[in-house]
């Protein structure tokens, strides 16, 4: 007896492809269908970054395999590899695309002229214009019929079809009269010339367009530099990029770009990240800190140890993250692509009505077909298909230069619909790590800065976070840490210990220090330790979690545009409205575990409202997955960056307010694009079939469709200014100090 096997799914992978030969939306819809035929695969093609992004489980499909569905439904296909985009090509010297069709038909404007001005003298002989129509038709317009061949041979009918029909018609014909020697019938070859020409300026502009498009993707993809200066047993020498590998040293001289992720082992240097961050303060970096690929060192020398080369480098990881979100499909897009589904075969059917209406009602068969002609020219769905993945490539990439990574299309749909934003507290309205605030001296006559030594001194051997608090600051003074004898931990309380010879200080919770003085009350975000000495307290510390100075500003300018602030924290209640206070927000949610955030956003999302949620913990991994768009703050942590919509690379909440309006703006642009494209098909049919529209006007009407989508998805947009940073009241720094 066989046991029978049962076969478990794998993970799912996901690769991207290069797709050449489509030319409209239809071709993009008949890539995707032969391709989620396959058992496991799902496809998304995009039409303005010309990729396919296959998701299959993994080891199931060989590329070849792939690329053979694509070449059988007609197209090329080019496998991306770490699903990064190629380099966007220079259309420039593709002029000629539409340069030659446009100097062959010219002569038939010129004949179309002579006979609307009666200047028949003007007049090509119809022989010449027989055979500068047909250059035209089976030169540049040669590319309309093979992929009409292909798309035909795939199944399905795309734009191609349409002008393939349409130009045939109207050449076939012209030609049949100029042979036949039928003097008094008229032709129509400067009509099939015109709209070949038309269309393939169309498609030249498209070209262009997009490479403007893809500005944002070419200046990431240029940022690596070719050559590394590394240090090998104590010789430096310059070597290819592609020969880095991790535990190198870098030398990063002055004005040159670091080569790989690293961390620096010596040196300090002002370092520009603002192609990572888009912040053009320059960052100081010293010993222990991480620099990335493709910053520049702006002063100052360094020498870094390699973490990370290529493909797993942080600028690698941001190009991967945009070309992913400008290849993916705004849930807008559903309509447009249930429409490209079916648009073609019914213009087909709706031209071959027309002819037949047409002919019955004039009793010719010539004025009938024309009409038809211009059905077919007037109704290629491009516009259609390039309306909304335009709009997404263009604010993708002015996300990523404004320092905001959007994980997909239908995050930048759902962030212009938001009218809550639910922001936590500690890490992202604080700074996340507890500063000392103020030193209250008790009794005794040492100054200030003494007490802060002894009690650092002795904090340097806990990992208490409020020691750290205390060690950084004595840092910030210059106060060296003394040598401790009889260290000892006192769990929950405090640590204890000998210094500069006397062995009774301690460092911990006043009331273990001292449990019958007064003190004075703190205010409410603030934790107080003391330091005592033989059991006399001597002095109190007063630490907090700063607010950050980015918050209040960035709060006034959400409430500006409409969005209602929300604080969610697990702190407890009185610190919660206390920094509430301070940053100018009114509804709070405290003392709320991990599963309780996420309880919380479904709460508001019930009650009608569109949430979005800023985290950056792992604890706010629950939340910002439960929210309809989330935000993460690029410096928290991986489980947060992972489970948001968008991150902020800036450290600076300011951004936020700035990410909000480019999605308005984003999904203001694809409803105008939707509303173009569909405006030329739903006027310039119905015109075409009762023959107002020549099929040379319908060519120009359907050229400018497209080309008017992409120029309005181009239209300059000036991001809303950062506003003032002002310090909350209340929030003092921690430098600042008083007896």
């Amino acid at each position: 007896m066989t046991a029978e096997t049962t076969l478990v799914p794998g993970p799912n992978e996901t690769r991207s492809f290069a797709i050449e030969g489509m030319t409209c939306a239809a071709c993009a819809a008949r890539i995707e269908k032969v391709l989620n035929r396959l058992p496991g695969v799902q496809a998304q093609v995009n039409l303005a970054t010309e990729v396919a992004q296959i998701e299959l489980p993994a080891g199931q499909y060989s590329p070849e395999q792939l690329i053979a569905t694509v070449q059988k439904a007609g197209y090329q296909a080019q496998l991306l590899a770490d699903a990064t985009p190629p380099a966007p090509s220079d259309h420039r010297a593709s002029a000629w695309v539409w340069l030659l069709p446009a100097l062959l038909t010219a002569p038939l404007w010129l004949d179309m002229l002579a006979m609307l001005s009666s200047a028949h003298s003007w007049m090509l002989p119809r022989y010449w214009q027989l055979i500068l129509a047909t250059a035209v038709q089976f030169g540049p317009g040669l590319r309309f019929y093979r992929g009409a061949w292909h798309s035909v041979r795939g199944g399905g009918a795309n734009m191609d079809v349409l002008i393939a029909l349409g130009t045939s018609v109207a050449w076939l014909f012209s030609a049949v009269v100029v042979l036949a020697g039928a003097e008094a019938q008229p032709v129509y070859f400067e009509a099939s010339a015109t709209v070949i020409t038309l269309v393939c300026l169309g498609k030249w502009l498209e070209a262009r367009a997009k490479q403007r498009a893809s500005q944002a993707m070419s200046r990431l993809l240029q940022l690596q530099p070719k050559m590394a200066r590394i240090e090998r047993e104590g010789q430096v020498s310059e070597v290819e990029i592609s020969s880095l590998r991790r535990g190198d040293v870098l030398i990063v001289r002055h004005g040159e770009v670091i080569a790989a992720d690293a961390v620096v082992i010596e040196g300090q240097a002002a370092v520009d990240e603002s192609m990572l961050t888009g912040e053009s303060v320059p960052v100081h970096k010293g010993v222990d800190d991480a620099v990335y690929a493709a910053t520049r060192n702006q002063d100052g020398m360094l020498r870094c140890r390699v973490s990370a080369t290529g493909q797993g480098t942080q600028l690698a990881q941001i190009i991967r993250l945009v070309s992913a979100a400008q290849g993916s499909r705004a849930p807008i897009q559903q309509l447009a692509d249930r429409i490209s589904a079916v648009f073609v075969p019914s213009v087909l059917a709706i031209a071959l009505a027309v002819f037949a209406l047409s002919w019955w009602w004039l009793g010719a068969a010539v004025p009938a077909m024309i009409h038809a002609v211009s059905v077919l020219v007037i109704a290629c769905p491009c516009a259609l298909g390039l309306a909304t993945p335009s709009a997404v490539m263009v604010g993708v990439g002015r996300g990523a230069k404004l320092g905001l990574l959007f994980r997909n299309a239908g995050a930048l749909e759902h962030a212009a619909a938001l009218d809550t934003l639910v922001l936590d507290k500690t890490g992202t309205l604080t700074t996340g790590r507890p500063a000392l605030r103020r030193i209250d001296v008790i009794a005794g006559n040492d100054t200030l800065e003494h007490l802060l030594q002894i009690a650092a001194s002795l904090e340097a051997g806990s990992e208490h976070p409020l020691a750290h608090a205390l060690i950084e600051a004595a840092a910030q003074r210059q106060l060296p840490l003394l040598p401790v004898a009889q260290f000892k931990v006192e769990p929950g309380l405090g640590v204890s210990g000998a210094v500069e010879g006397h062995g009774g200080w301690q460092v911990g919770r006043p009331d273990w220090l001292a449990p019958a003085t007064p003190l004075a009350a703190g205010q409410q975000d603030e934790t107080v330790i003391g330091l005592a000495r033989d059991g006399q307290l001597l002095a109190t510390f007063a630490l907090a979690d700063q607010i950050r100075p980015d918050a209040r500003a960035a709060i006034s300018a959400l409430r500006a545009m409409g969005i209602r602030p929300v604080m969610l924290t697990g702190d407890r209640r009185a610190t919660a409205q206390w920094v509430a206070q301070q940053v100018g927000i009114d509804e709070i949610h405290a003392e709320a575990m991990p599963g309780g955030k996420s309880s919380v956003i479904a709460q508001l999302r019930a009650s009608g409202r569109r949430v979005a949620m800023v985290g950056d913990g792992i604890n706010d991994a629950p939340a910002l997955a439960a929210a309809d768009v989330s935000f993460a703050m690029g410096s928290g942590s991986d489980v947060a960056v992972e489970a948001a919509d968008v991150t902020l690379l800036r450290n600076d909440l300011r951004i936020l307010p700035q990410a909000l309006a480019l999605a308005r703006t984003t999904l203001r642009r694809i409803r105008q694009n939707l509303f173009f494209a569909f405006i030329y098909n739903v006027l310039g049919i119905p015109l075409a079939a009762i023959g107002l529209l020549s099929p040379a006007l319908a060519g120009t009407a359907m050229a400018l469709s497209s080309v008017s989508v992409l120029l309005n998805a181009l239209r300059g947009w000036q991001a809303p200014a950062l506003a003032p940073i002002t310090q909350p009241e209340g929030a003092t720094d921690h430098a600042n100090h008083h007896a």
